[in-house]
Parts: C-alpha cells; sequence; structure tokens
C-alpha cells in the first residue's frame, strides 16, 4: 500500500461557499458494490491533524489511500471516504456533498473498511460509529433477539444429546489423568457487565492459579495431554451449553473474558466493553477468523471481529459462523 497525504494550503484550508465546484465531472458510475470494494486506491478526507495518525493505522492495507486531495474533480468510479467529517469547515463538506451529487461512492471510512476487510477497525473509532441504531439490529429489534434465543434453545438441546458420547468419554478421561473435578467454573463478565460463572471441562492441572489469574499461552505447561486435545477440537467448551440454556451465553457471540483482564484491555481498546451489549457466545466470529493469541494485541484483533459481528449480525452470519466451528471441532484447528 502507499500512503499519499496531500498538505491543505491556505486556500484548501479557508475554503469558502464560493469554491469552485462547477469542474466536477462523472464519466461513469459503479456497476456493483464489489467493484467499489475492489478498488485500488481510496480518497479519504479528514481534518488534516487526523491524516498522519489515519496513515499509521492503515499502513499494512493492500490497497492505496489518497488523504485530503481537494483538487479531485473526476469522480469516475471513485471511493470517497470521510472520517470525523463534522470537524471539516463548511466549503470541505459541501466538496463531500458535491462528490455524493456527481455520482462519487461516498461512505464514512470505519463502515467502508468494515465491508471491505470484513472486521471494524476499532483504533479509528468514535462514538458517530454506535450512533445509527437500525444498523445494530441484534441490539434494537425485538424480532431479531426471540429468534436467537431460540435457536440457542433447540441447537444447545441438540448440541448436548448429539455429544453425549464425546462428553462422557471425556469426564472419563480427565479423572483418570489428574486428580480434581471434572468441571471447571470460572467468573465471566457477560451481558451488560453482569458476571455469571462460565462451565468448561476441565483442561488445566487443578493447580494451574495457584500465583493468581494469567493469560492462557499456546502452548501452555498447565495444560494436561486430555486437555491439550480436548482445547484444539473444542471439546471443553461443551458444558457452555448448559450457560446458553440458562441465558447467560449465546451459541453465537464474543468469547466472555474474565474481569480482571477486561479492566486492563478497557485502558488500551477502544469501546472494549460494548462487546457486553450482547450475550458472549459459546463460539463467534473472532475465534473462526483469528488464530489463537493471548496478548493485548490479540485481544485487539478480536475485538475487531466481535464488533463487526455485533453491527452487522444476520442469522446468515450466525449459520456461517457455525459451519465454520463445525469444520475447527472436525480438523483440530481450534488453540
Amino acid at each position: 500500500m502507499s500512503l499519499k497525504v496531500i498538505s491543505l494550503n491556505d486556500d484548501q484550508n479557508n475554503m469558502d461557499d464560493s469554491f469552485d465546484l462547477g469542474s466536477f465531472q462523472l464519466k461513469e458510475h459503479f456497476k456493483s458494490k464489489k467493484e467499489v470494494l475492489s478498488q485500488d486506491r481510496i480518497y479519504v478526507y479528514c481534518p488534516p491533524e487526523l491524516a498522519n495518525s489515519i496513515g499509521i493505522i492503515v499502513e499494512d492495507y493492500s490497497f492505496d489511500i489518497v488523504v485530503n486531495d481537494y483538487t479531485v474533480t473526476d469522480f469516475t468510479k471513485k471511493v470517497i471516504c470521510h472520517y470525523q467529517s463534522s470537524d471539516l469547515t463548511k466549503a470541505q463538506r459541501k466538496f463531500l456533498v458535491k462528490a455524493t451529487e456527481y455520482g462519487a461512492w461516498v461512505e464514512p471510512l470505519v463502515s467502508y473498511l468494515d465491508d471491505r476487510l470484513g472486521y471494524t477497525e476499532v483504533r479509528l473509532l468514535h462514538s458517530s460509529y454506535f450512533l445509527h441504531q437500525k444498523a445494530f439490529s441484534i441490539l434494537s429489534h425485538k424480532k431479531t433477539q426471540v429468534t436467537k434465543r431460540f435457536v440457542d434453545i433447540v441447537s444447545a438441546v441438540l448440541l448436548l444429546i448429539v455429544t453425549l458420547p464425546f462428553s462422557m468419554l471425556t469426564m472419563l478421561l480427565i479423572k483418570l489423568e489428574s486428580p480434581g473435578p471434572i468441571l471447571f467454573k470460572q467468573k465471566r463478565t457477560g451481558q451488560y457487565n453482569i458476571e455469571f460463572e462460565v462451565f468448561k471441562f476441565r483442561s488445566m492441572r487443578n493447580d494451574a492459579e495457584k500465583n493468581g489469574a494469567q493469560w492462557a499461552s499456546k502452548n501452555d505447561a498447565r495444560v494436561t495431554r486430555v486437555g491439550k486435545f480436548i482445547r484444539k477440537t473444542r471439546i471443553d467448551e461443551i458444558p457452555q451449553l448448559i450457560n446458553v440454556i440458562k441465558g447467560e451465553m449465546s451459541i453465537i457471540g464474543p468469547r466472555p473474558e474474565r474481569e480482571v483482564f477486561i479492566e486492563d484491555l478497557e485502558q488500551e481498546i477502544p469501546y472494549y466493553r460494548f462487546r457486553h451489549a450482547v450475550k458472549p457466545g459459546v463460539t463467534g466470529l473472532a475465534q473462526v477468523k483469528y488464530p489463537y493469541g493471548a496478548s493485548v494485541e490479540d485481544a485487539v484483533w478480536k475485538h475487531k471481529y466481535d464488533i463487526h459481528y455485533i453491527k452487522h449480525h444476520t442469522l446468515y452470519l450466525d449459520i456461517k459462523i457455525l459451519l465454520l466451528t463445525v469444520k475447527t471441532v472436525l480438523f483440530g484447528m481450534g488453540r
């Protein structure tokens, strides 16, 4: 990717209503949204003091970005994105309106990146992203919530029945390998920041946290041999179906985290607690799209997918995540 930031000169900084927009021209419109999302170059307009910050965030993208080029007059198949446009001058906003009038594809930068990348660029988030209730149907539509709850209950009951043989064998192997309880119970933060006890098959030694709460790591020495297998195949998550039936969790949603870690993560990650607007899930978009990780940077990436899921939730997306989870279980692609 290449980034080109156009420095605003005095004329551009002080655009007024007499700014000449009469030379704008358009030759051809986009034929599809797919074409919009595959452009090699997009144009971004933002307050000048934010231009370099945006450049740092988007430096690893696969397409070119031109920032604050107000000399553009030909809007043939151009994608125009704006960021914090409320802080632009009246004439600069008029430039964007004219771009829309002449047929350019114009939308907020974060929304465009949502569709193009398949996750939300949380480092660019600001409050206006959340102020479009129509986009958050999972939060505002009762019908969506009732349907999701119905699917959760039916799916949880069926999965408990289907996985019963695996659960029985797992309980036996855990008991044979190491002393301690078969089920592991731990407080996690759920919807509306309410804590609950999550159930899992124990995959670590009974004294795993004798020195206090710790991030789990990929090759964690505290994990037992049985634990390594059931974590890799996600069998350790089966007891969380009980949490689903109890109404504390959903089949699909952001994975529940511990409050002790959340307090640290919300200092580093913008709007981290927004993930608690929905019930946590047994599986989720972050789990099927991002490899296992246990660091703040990994938490940032998972948050990108969690926010994207909440805003763009559909029944189709839930089904897609569920099928990808089944693939993960069958082929042992878990952590």
